[in-house]
């Protein structure tokens, strides 16, 4: 029986192992976005905020009845990140200030990449408020913009959302 009670118990302990205390989790709810202070966006406003993903293109090498790989070129997917709307100036404005260095739809003219694109840095957070992990995005422009949609039967707040695209990230910590 003691060794019955031995296996079992040793099977429990693998099947429920528990994260060690001496290493905590990460928690999605805890993290900051920060902009650069001239397109005037508050990282409060942040609701959420993907986080990098990139792919690395594949090249074939056949060979007889076979293959083999390398890799080919690599590129950072775009993030979305949503916002709560605010009052005077609104969330939206502060958006489509940003949109306008993109292109001007009052006149169709287009920006030069050296105004419109953006660093922004992405931090995760401890639960104190210790940043624990910090991503540097380079390069960010807009690729779309949607300021949510009003309805008289909705008691909810509203929401902005952006797709950025990265030229580069860089895990930094």
């Amino acid at each position: 029986t003691t060794i019955y009670f031995k296996i079992i118990y040793k099977m429990a302990v693998l099947m429920f192992r528990p994260v060690p205390v001496d290493q905590e989790p990460k928690l999605k709810n805890r993290f900051v976005l920060e902009f650069p202070s001239d397109i005037g966006i508050e990282s409060y406003l942040v609701q959420t905020a993907k986080r990098p993903s990139m792919k690395i293109e594949k090249i074939t090498i056949p060979y007889m009845n076979s293959q083999s790989y390398v890799a080919g070129r690599y590129y950072f997917d775009e993030m979305s990140i949503s916002f709560i709307e605010v009052l005077g100036p609104s969330t939206s404005q502060k958006i489509m200030e940003w949109v306008r260095l993109h292109a001007e739809p009052a006149t169709g003219k287009m920006g030069y990449a050296v105004g419109y694109k953006k660093n922004l840095v992405l931090k995760c957070l401890d639960p104190v408020g210790v940043e624990v992990e910090k991503w540097t995005l380079v390069g960010c422009q807009i690729v779309s913009a949607d300021f949510d949609e009003n309805s008289y039967a909705a008691n909810e707040l509203l929401t902005c959302t952006i797709v950025i695209q990265p030229d580069r990230c860089f895990l930094d910590a």
